[in-house]
């Protein structure tokens, strides 16, 4: 089974994800959670990306942390 990556900015992102974590454990997925910030390091990010298939991912999901609706979308 293809593992699943899971990725936050910053580890104050732990709580956003840590529910995903529980599902993913609970259904016997392997996950293994990363910090890596497309901000304060693009080039480890992107490496990350870039050989996540050869290294055994099959999903790479990407934690945002809650924000106010951004007032372009508010429109539509």
């Amino acid at each position: 089974m293809k593992k699943v990556a899971i990725i936050m900015g910053s580890d104050s992102d732990w709580p956003v994800v840590k529910s995903a974590c529980t599902v993913l454990k609970e259904f016997g997925v392997p996950y293994e959670a990363h910090i890596l910030s497309a901000h304060r390091t693009p080039e480890a990010a992107a490496a990350f990306a870039k050989s996540a298939r050869a290294n055994g991912y099959g999903l790479i999901l990407c934690a945002l942390p809650p924000t106010p609706p951004c007032p372009l979308w508010a429109s539509r």
